[in-house]
């Protein structure tokens, strides 16, 4: 059993940023308010029958992103059933296939609910079961990820979560917003990524109808990344990197090429930004694991079907890295907030 304090991983994760409020599902204050107080008296009756729940989570690999939103998961779902909840938490070091291995452990130990979280996690977790409830979160575009051709906000079966996509023609504004005079941009991602796939094409189109030549520069995995990365700081005036699993595990890379060589890095995410970028339009993954610990509180208790629950999102929050735009000699336009150290 994993346990984390929550006082532990403010301090820890403070790259992951103030809370982000949920806009997905609409809604009134007063109507989230009902919801919520109903969804905490099942979670207690739940309790009070000393019913008991293993969950297992499956995390793609550690980064400072999935990290925060493994542990707001762990702490809703905490706050909700008390010690009566168990976490079997593992990590698949970022490799796909350890993913799978996973899934099935977790469907053979017949866990209660299955958490993954990033999208080969997910994909691994649609394949292993089709019956034990599968919640996604850090997954950018369900659609994408599940190969779905027909995706409306609502996966169904046994698949539900959360996404952290952020407005795609947005991060192409504030690439412009900061260098308005740039030409060129390229776009450095991980091809083993279908949703950093789906974000680059994104941001391409947008960036290229603005009259900024987008030019994508794809890494098998973390061996090419260097030279990848180095290309596209050679070739362009600033290199935009998506919510990239790969790229946030190594962002010290990154930021060596980079920075050297003056090329601002526009990050899709809080957590890259803080390592290799000078700005982004983030979320809070925090918020975001938090958000679908509720919805697992909901699956758990039987107070919602998962088959019907629509896929959750969150408000993004405009950042700037203070140390790289102060190296890079970069003004802050107006509206964000510097990160914190």
């Amino acid at each position: 059993m994993r346990k984390i304090s929550r006082r532990s991983f403010l301090s820890a994760a403070a790259v992951c940023g103030a809370a982000a409020a949920l806009t997905a599902c609409g809604g009134s204050s007063s109507s989230t308010a009902a919801s919520s107080t109903a969804s905490s008296a099942a979670a207690s009756s739940a309790a009070a029958d000393g019913q008991k729940y293993t969950v297992g989570i499956c995390q793609l690999v550690e980064h400072a992103a999935l990290d925060a939103a493994t542990q707001g998961f762990e702490d809703a779902l905490t706050a909700q059933f008390g010690e009566n909840v168990t976490f079997d938490f593992q990590n698949a070091q970022n490799d796909s296939a350890t993913c799978a291995t996973i899934a099935n452990g977790f469907v053979s130990a017949g866990v209660d609910l299955i958490m993954a979280n990033a999208t080969p996690a997910l994909q691994a977790a649609q394949a292993a079961t089709d019956s034990i409830p599968i919640l996604g979160t850090s997954v950018t575009e369900y659609g994408v990820a599940l190969g779905l051709t027909d995706f409306d906000g609502t996966v169904g079966g046994n698949v539900s979560g959360t996404s952290d996509l952020a407005p795609l023609d947005q991060q192409a504004d504030m690439i412009t917003e900061w260098l308005p005079e740039a030409t060129k941009v390229g776009l450095l991602y991980c091809s083993a990524e279908a949703n950093s796939q789906y974000q680059v094409d994104e941001v391409q189109k947008y960036l290229e109808a603005k009259g900024v030549t987008a030019t994508q520069y794809a890494f098998s995995d973390s061996n090419d990344l260097a030279s990848v990365c180095q290309k596209a700081a050679d070739e362009n005036d600033a290199v935009y990197v998506p919510t990239d699993n790969t790229c946030a595990a190594n962002t010290g890379i990154i930021d060596g090429i980079c920075r050297p060589a003056k090329k601002p890095v526009f990050a899709g995410e809080e957590g890259i930004c803080s390592g290799c970028g000078v700005a982004t339009l983030s979320i809070s993954y925090y918020d975001l694991g938090y958000t679908t610990g509720e919805m697992a509180a909901k699956v758990l208790t039987g107070e919602a079907d998962i088959s019907t629950m629509p896929v959750e999102y969150t408000n993004v929050t405009k950042k700037y890295n203070k140390t790289i735009c102060d190296d890079l000699g970069m003004t802050v336009p107006e509206g964000y907030e510097a990160i914190e150290e």
